[in-house]
């Protein structure tokens, strides 16, 4: 069972927004996120809007990019409209990312077809970074080469684990073995590489989550993630955890992990960026920082969600669903709200505080800067970045994020 949905007040059949999303377009970039919902086996962890053949119920894969394709069409109407009000709104798209599911999946044909579609309708910029992620049983090197040759500057495999029982825990099916090839194939075709790894599922031991990093680190990329395990509700994960067929999640062993990837990828010459990013070289991935940023992108697909202008959005989660209504000439938009300015500026404190840079001191109201000496004297901010105005949490601060986000705005 995937996430509900938020609640938010019914979103036009036209998808039209509010004049107020325009402003200030000049000083944001413009992202694209296109969500491919596809997954050949469901992981036992995972609770994405995502969907295994037998779940289509009516929809259909090899019609997909089509109906992405449709949605980006319906999304350029969209914000030709918004232009009206401020030109500056329609500017060229800074950063692509296909996530899901398994957007490889889909045949690298379809993949360019619906890059071509956003390069068409927004134009890239120049530099725009435009990544997929993979399986690494889902891609190879001629997919790779045509995915390079589409466009595309990167690709973020999905290597959560090279040890084979916690892959098994995960109901990871790729062999371990296929990552680092997939990797040099990527970098044959003149791709960056990532990989995602994920720490403290039920049964690994610290020495298991070292096997993997160091094997990371020997496939040589240049920017890693490293997300602990989160129990969702509804997942068989969840539930085997509560028959008592695996061990529940254990937060302090949660915390000893992230302290040993970050000593060992520090020790080998990455920073941290965002709480769960690192990168060497400066290629941090600025799809990921843009939504830490507060950005504006467009969200494509069942389920995605958008953010323009104050205004967030999104899209109906089944696949059938978000069909029929592009093929009704319908905004496949669900629901959305408008944000005001407290709450955008909360927001920006929940964001911002997780990333290297920080985030603004003047950006906090007085309740939230009477709470910075406090969190300083117990450790969980960097003094460094407080004696420049700004706020960023320590080592000691990334592991417990909520409690810094929940001081500094206790008065909202």
């Amino acid at each position: 069972m995937m996430g509900a949905l938020p609640d938010g007040d019914a979103a036009p059949g036209d998808g039209l927004l509010p004049a107020s999303a325009a402003s200030g377009g000049a000083d944001r970039a413009f992202g694209v996120y296109l969500h491919v919902p596809f997954c050949r086996v469901r992981c036992g962890y995972c609770d994405f809007n995502t969907y295994t053949s037998t779940e289509l119920r009516g929809a259909r894969q090899d019609d997909y990019a089509d109906q992405a394709i449709a949605e980006i069409a319906l999304a350029g109407r969209v914000l030709d409209a918004l232009a009206e009000h401020d030109p500056a709104v329609r500017r060229p798209v800074s950063t692509v990312f296909v996530g899901g599911g398994t957007p490889t999946l889909l045949p690298p044909g379809d993949l360019a077809r619906m890059l071509d579609a956003v390069r068409e309708t927004w134009h890239l910029a120049d530099d725009a970074e435009v990544t997929t992620e993979a399986n690494p049983d889902s891609v190879d090197a001629a997919d790779l080469r045509t995915l390079a040759s589409a466009g595309f500057t990167r690709v973020s495999v999905g290597m959560q684990s090279v040890v084979p029982h916690v892959l098994r825990t995960l109901d990871r099916t790729h062999d371990p073995e296929r990552v680092p090839q997939v990797v040099a194939w990527a970098r044959d075709a003149g791709l960056d590489a990532s990989v995602d790894l994920i720490y403290g599922t039920p049964g690994e031991s610290l020495a298991d989550w070292q096997r993997s990093l160091d094997a990371a680190l020997s496939y040589d990329v240049d920017h890693l993630s490293a997300y602990a395990l989160i129990v969702e509700d509804g997942t068989a994960l969840a539930r085997q955890i509560r028959r008592g067929e695996v061990a529940p999640v254990d937060d302090d062993l949660h915390a000893a992990m992230y302290e040993a990837a970050d000593a060992t990828l520090a020790a080998a010459g990455y920073d941290w960026y965002e709480v769960s990013n690192w990168a060497r070289g400066g290629a941090v991935s600025r799809h990921n920082l843009s939504y830490w940023h507060g950005e504006d992108w467009w969200g494509v697909g069942p389920g995605a969600h958008s953010h323009v202008g104050g205004v967030r959005w999104w899209n109906v989660k089944h696949p059938a669903a978000y069909a029929q209504r592009l093929a009704g000439g319908e905004s496949p938009a669900l629901a959305r709200e408008v944000l005001d300015d407290e709450t955008r500026r909360v927001e920006r404190v929940l964001l911002e505080t997780r990333i290297r840079a920080g985030l603004p001191m003047d950006v906090l109201d007085a309740d939230g800067v009477a709470a910075v000496p406090q969190l300083l004297a117990d450790g969980l901010l960097d003094e460094e970045a407080a004696l420049r105005g700004r706020i960023a949490p320590s080592l000691a601060g990334r592991l417990l994020a909520d409690v810094v986000v929940r001081r500094l705005t206790s008065s909202t």
